[in-house]
Formats: structure tokens, C-alpha cells, sequence
């Protein structure tokens, strides 16, 4: 259930100086009457931050925007407590930059796309980048979210701290929802501390002896926050304290790697996904263990496997077919297939029919005039 309380007490240690907040502006009246109004006149919304990450998912059928692009700054930030509550407006450099001021992070490396990427936009898209599979998703450290719900109110779900939820955890279902069933206000997540120390090697070899590496050292306890094969490399990154990761980086060999490669990686700024290639580029998600789906076209690896890059003109649902039938799903990233209201249309796998009617009923009950963001995730939605 939504506290009833709007205000939160900062906090400082004592004999220490707080953090200088950017306050920005709270547009949340204004936002939550727009809402209001769409919803008196069943008006469709385009629910948009800094639009870098427009291309994620079908187009969506509705022309009236909803900019929560100034609606922005940090409200809360306690390093000591490693907390920090945002509004969705704000730019993620800024987040960011004001973390790493004190020494900290968002360990889950989200891509930004473009410099006016938003923390709403990366919340309701829920993407990360390559150290995800050893430190975590966006929504393992959302503590909590101010949603608007359909009819305009502002409500508050989930707090500051990791065990507050008692009951549905709406907070972390908005996580990848990409604004279907609320408009993210403002969100609360838990940071960590930047690690001691860092490493990061190229080892050349072939695929299948990447792979058998990775499988070896996943079942040790070393320090590792990145693992993608490319081109006849491995790229592995090492964090932690600086005699694991000196102990690590003698007993793994190879050569120093350029540290830029996992920001090209997460930003997609590799050769690899060069726009100048026609072919779509999906993304595969897959068990750990599962063999590679039998695609045509080009690939790379990431996650230690878990994530699959392919450049491919195999037909979209040959794509969800096949990956689905190894355990996984399949999301087409770029432009969106078409407009036509059918699965074969939609970048992501179609759900189970069982699964799909939870869906459904759970965006009826948050949204049951479809004025969030229709169509985005699916042609019925």
C-alpha cells in the first residue's frame, strides 16, 4: 500500500557536511493534472523523458506527450546510508557525476544512449549493462518509487530502505513496464561504494575455449564484472580490493585491455552494432548453461554467455521460436517492425497465454483506460 506521508527528513552524519543536492524543479502538480485530464478524456499519453531510448519497443499509438524532462533533481542523497532518491526528469550524468563525487555508484551500469538520458527512462526500460550478472538488474536496488496513477494521483510505493514492502511491490514491477502502467515521478535506489581497485584484460582465443573458461571461473569466487567474447577476444574486467584482483589478473594472463571497451560495449558504440549494417540487431537473453540457438548471422557475447548480440535477417518470429525453445526470449533493438497490431510485429517475445492474461488484467486494473503509453510493450496493451 502507498504511505501516506509526502515528507522525508534528510539526513546528515555527525561532524559531517552533507551532499550538495541539485534541487531542480518538482513538476508533479502539474504532471498529476495532466494525467487527471487525459484520463477525464480518455486522451492517450506519450510518456516521454529524454527520448534516447525511443527506440525500445513498438511505436506507440497516441500524439499527446507527456514530458517529464524538467521534472528533475535529487531530492535525497545520504552516502552514509547508501541511499539516493531522484526524480524521473533527471539527467543520468548528473546522478551519476554526484555519486561518484562521494566515491559510489549504480552498480548495474545502465546504458545511457545519448547525453539526455533520463533516470525514468532507465527505470521504466529496466536495461543494464555488462556487470549486471555479478552485481545485479535496475530492479534489484529500486527501494522504492512516487507513481501517478491513472486517475492523477500521486502515491508513494516501497521507502528508502530494503525491507519496507509489506504486501504487492509495485516499485520494482515499474521496472521495464516502460511506462505502461504508471508515470514514474520519482524513484529511491540503494548505491555502493566504487570498488579499491580495477583490471582489464584482452585474452585471444577461439569461442568454444572462451566459453570453457567462463564456465571454469563462474564456479570460483573471483572478481569478475564483465566477461564478452568478440572478434577472436575475450574481454575480461576485474573489480574488488586490490590484492584480488593483482592475484586474479596474474593467474588469468593476457594483455591490459583498454578500459573504454565496456563503455562502447554498454553504449553500443562497437563496429558491432554500427547502424551503417541493414540487418536488425536482437538481443538474446539465455540460461547461463544453454547452447546457442541455431541462428544465421553474426554474433557477440556478452554476460559470459547469458547475453547474445546477433546480426540477423532471419524472420522475427524464427528469431522468438528458437530462442524461446532453448529457454530464453529474443528483443529486436531499433527501429520497431512495423505498426501492425500482431506479435509478429512486436521486438519482443510473445508471452504465454497464461502469463499474457495476468499481464492484461494487471494493466486493466492499473490502467484500465489505456492512456499510459499504449501498444508500447504489446499491440493489445
Amino acid at each position: 500500500m502507498p504511505h501516506p506521508q509526502d515528507q522525508r527528513p534528510e539526513f546528515t552524519p555527525a561532524g559531517q557536511a552533507g551532499p550538495t543536492l541539485d534541487s531542480g524543479q518538482d513538476l508533479s502538480d502539474a504532471l498529476c493534472e495532466q494525467v487527471r485530464q487525459a484520463h477525464r478524456e480518455r486522451t492517450p499519453l506519450v510518456i516521454q523523458g529524454g527520448g534516447t531510448k525511443a527506440f525500445y519497443g513498438r511505436r506507440i499509438a497516441a500524439e499527446t506527450r507527456l514530458d517529464l524532462g524538467e521534472h528533475r533533481g535529487i531530492v535525497h542523497y545520504d552516502p552514509v546510508e547508501l541511499v539516493v532518491t531522484v526524480r524521473a526528469g533527471t539527467r543520468l550524468s548528473e546522478l551519476e557525476s554526484a555519486l561518484a563525487a562521494s566515491g559510489q555508484r549504480l552498480p548495474f551500469e545502465p546504458p545511457h544512449f545519448g547525453d539526455t538520458a533520463t533516470v525514468g527512462g532507465m527505470v521504466a526500460c529496466g536495461l543494464s549493462g555488462p556487470r549486471r550478472p555479478w552485481s545485479g538488474a535496475v530492479r534489484d536496488f529500486v527501494l522504492g518509487t512516487r507513481v501517478i496513477t491513472h486517475d492523477g494521483k500521486l502515491l508513494r510505493f516501497g521507502g528508502e530502505v530494503m525491507k519496507n514492502v509489506a504486501g504487492y511491490d509495485l516499485s520494482r514491477l515499474m521496472v521495464g513496464a516502460q511506462g505502461t502502467l504508471g508515470v514514474l515521478a520519482e524513484v529511491s535506489f540503494k548505491v555502493l561504494p566504487l570498488p579499491p581497485a580495477s583490471a582489464c584484460l584482452r585474452l585471444e582465443m577461439d569461442e568454444a575455449r572462451a566459453l570453457e573458461c567462463l564456465r571454469e571461473w563462474g564456479r570460483e569466487p573471483l572478481p569478475l564484472s564483465g566477461a564478452a567474447f568478440a572478434d577472436g577476444v575475450l574481454h575480461v574486467r576485474l573489480e574488488g580490493g586490490e590484492g584480488s584482483v593483482a592475484s586474479t589478473r596474474e593467474r588469468l594472463g593476457g594483455d591490459a585491455d583498454d578500459a573504454t571497451f565496456w563503455e562502447d560495449l554498454r553504449e553500443q558504440r562497437l563496429a558491432f552494432f554500427s547502424p551503417q549494417d541493414p540487418r536488425p540487431l536482437w538481443r538474446l537473453s539465455l540460461p547461463a548453461r544453454a547452447r546457442r540457438p541455431a541462428l544465421a548471422g553474426d554474433w557477440l557475447c556478452d554476460w559470459a554467455g547469458a547475453q547474445q548480440w546477433l546480426r540477423s535477417d532471419e524472420p522475427a518470429p524464427h528469431v522468438h521460436e528458437t530462442s524461446m525453445a532453448v529457454g530464453g526470449h529474443a528483443t529486436r533493438f531499433g527501429p520497431a517492425l512495423d505498426d501492425a497490431p500482431n506479435d509478429d510485429a512486436s521486438p519482443f517475445s510473445p508471452l504465454p497465454k497464461v502469463l499474457a492474461r495476468y499481464h492484461q488484467q494487471l494493466k486493466t486494473r492499473l490502467d484500465p483506460h489505456a492512456i499510459f503509453n499504449p501498444g508500447r510493450l504489446y499491440a493489445d496493451w
